[in-house]
């Protein structure tokens, strides 16, 4: 019986699964965001930029709360608490890290201090399509500065970097905005004071949604609420319908896409701020707050004045969700010329974005440090150069050299060698099937060239070369069997001394 029970009793075993918005990647992905963050980088290092790395744990009260999606469990970030009953939270981004480096180091730091910064963040927020709760992020900030001279350069900087990824000129345009107009358009609806702060909070939340729901949908959500195809109800921030009007009015005051100007003599896009502005004056020039951001704004269009037909663009629109912005806010925007496998249009949007945030360092120093910064958005830039270079050829894996004796595993180690010493890569078959599986695993290594040097080869002093990439397009014509067997052209050998420049030439080989 107990024998009868005991069979009954199932192992357990984990379900391989990963939690809701995380993923999994490999291979391709990894090697063009590499590429990718090292271009991105090489611009940083030119324009006196030096790196920083800090760690993914921070104290949560370090960090602050500063998320866009505070109203979810733990305020928008992953919390843990240690064994010291302090509690420690992911990183949400690179910037609040920053400030708590630079107060902690300040008298060391030379100011103004420059850093950029690439690596993983992680928000708890509702996960979507494209949106993931663990995301790479590569910032540059300019701490110390406070002229108008080192936004517009953190302007110029998010052209060189986006320019530098693979996007040309024509591809995309920076907007800039500022915070303070916000805030006058806060004075103006009566939403001044603490009391009033969530609300500003929500009306500042659905501004900020403006260029995905557009303006039915914002207006929805700055009133009772609005329900999104998934059912999920978002509920707004209550605003009477005179109020609504005077919000999108204010939104729909800077260029859109298809009002955007161009120079006549054709140098590239640039856009007349002056219009921008006078319609912001408009709205919220007579308010305090107002008036401080026109000013500022007009500093940056002036100091851009400095860089030649750059794409950048005054749009009353950008709000940017992190709240610890205090003025300038600039947003970098891919134009909707993309094109998926199946031809349709894709929208891509934002791929990055930045601003001034003066009051960051001063939670720890009690002082004011100005600060101001851009951070690049890897993964939707990513999407945007596959999209954009869709018909380019996958990077090829490494060259496979089969493993078919088992007692001759060091020549086949030297020949790897061989081959990494001369700048290609290599790798042995080490999974211990024959030589058929062995062939599948280069195949789906998506390996170039297969090097054989078997009992036979061996004996005469060669190594035989399989030239996959040719031997998978001519096998594409070839409907004789027995003509493929007589010919082979893709397979041929050469003595064992001449292995590496011969693969060097099959790598070479123009299709």
């Amino acid at each position: 019986m107990a024998q009868k029970d005991k069979k009954k009793q199932k192992t357990f075993r984990p379900k391989a699964r990963i939690p809701r918005g995380f993923r999994d990647r490999i291979g391709a992905e990894i090697a063009a965001e590499r590429a990718m963050l090292a271009r991105i980088s090489a611009v940083f290092e030119a324009w006196g930029f030096d790196p920083l790395e800090t760690p993914a744990l921070e104290f949560t009260d370090a960090l602050g709360k500063f998320l866009p999606d505070v109203d979810r469990p733990n305020e928008g970030v992953f919390s843990l608490q240690d064994d010291d009953e302090q509690w420690l939270s992911l990183r949400y981004d690179l910037t609040a890290p920053l400030a708590r480096f630079v107060a902690e180091n300040y008298d060391a730091l030379p100011k103004p201090f420059r850093r950029y910064q690439a690596g993983p963040v992680w928000r708890n927020e509702k996960p979507g399509p494209g949106r993931f709760r663990q995301f790479t992020q590569c910032d540059a900030d300019t701490v110390g500065a406070p002229a108008p001279e080192a936004d517009a350069e953190m302007c110029a900087l998010f052209c060189a970097v986006i320019e530098a990824a693979g996007i040309k000129r024509d591809g995309y345009f920076i907007r800039v905005s500022n915070r303070k107009i916000v805030d006058g358009l806060f004075e103006k609806l009566g939403l001044e004071g603490d009391a009033k702060a969530d609300v500003r909070l929500a009306v500042m939340r659905s501004m900020d949604k403006f260029d995905r729901f557009g303006e039915e949908g914002v207006a929805a959500l700055l009133g009772s609420g609005r329900e999104d195809d998934s059912g999920d109800f978002t509920k707004g921030a209550g605003l009477d319908d005179a109020k609504i009007e005077t919000v999108l009015s204010f939104l729909k005051s800077g260029p859109d896409e298809t009002r955007l100007r161009f120079k006549e003599d054709g140098a590239g896009l640039v856009a007349r701020g002056q219009d921008t502005l006078a319609a912001i004056a408009d709205l919220v020039g007579e308010t305090k707050s107002g008036a401080e951001g026109l000013e500022e704004l007009s500093g940056i269009e002036r100091a851009t004045l400095n860089f030649s037909a750059l794409p950048i663009i005054f749009d009353s629109s950008v709000i940017r969700g992190l709240d610890y912005y205090t003025g300038p806010v600039f947003e970098a925007m891919l134009r909707s010329d993309f094109k998926d496998d199946k031809g349709r249009m894709v929208q891509i949007g934002s791929v990055g974005g930045g601003g001034r945030y003066d009051g960051l360092v001063e939670r720890f120093k009690g002082v004011k440090v100005p600060a101001t910064g851009i951070s690049v958005g890897v993964s939707r830039l990513l999407a945007a150069l596959a999209l954009q270079d869709k018909t380019a050829e996958t990077a090829p894996g490494p060259v496979v050299v089969l493993a078919l004796e088992k007692d001759q595993m060091s020549s086949y180690q030297q020949m790897a060698a061989e081959l990494r010493a001369a700048g290609l890569r290599a790798e042995v078959y080490l999974g211990g099937s024959g030589m058929r599986a062995q062939m599948k695993y280069a195949d789906k290594r998506g390996a170039p060239v297969a090097v054989i040097c078997g009992e036979d080869e061996r004996a005469r002093g060669e190594a035989t070369v399989k030239d996959l990439a040719l031997g998978a397009e001519l096998s594409k014509d070839i409907e004789d069997n027995k003509a493929w067997r007589e010919d082979q052209p893709a397979q041929f050998s050469v003595k064992r001394g001449e292995l590496v420049e011969a693969v060097k030439k099959v790598l070479n080989r123009k299709p």
